[in-house]
């Protein structure tokens, strides 16, 4: 359980990130390809990063949560794009 913890905690922090920068893509109007493909990698990546941390598999783990994390940045460039 402790692991799942961990992974809900990690997801905690990134979340609130994510849902602001789809709020601001939204007003910015940016809703085109590159905010629906960081949407999409980033929900994506987090359902399989969960449970790859609850079993424990640590570098597959990390490349998937840096593909999360290329989501969000592309969620959050889309306005300036």
């Amino acid at each position: 359980t402790g692991r799942l913890e961990r992974a809900q905690s990690n997801l905690y922090e990134t979340l609130p990130l994510f849902i602001g920068a789809v709020l601001i893509a939204h007003v910015a109007g940016a809703n085109g390809a590159m905010t629906a493909w960081g949407s999409a990698l980033y929900f994506w990546g987090r359902v399989v990063f969960v449970p790859l941390y609850a079993v424990g598999i640590p570098f597959i783990r990390s490349l998937v949560w840096l593909v999360s994390l290329a989501g969000l940045v592309m969620v959050l460039a889309a306005p300036f794009i």
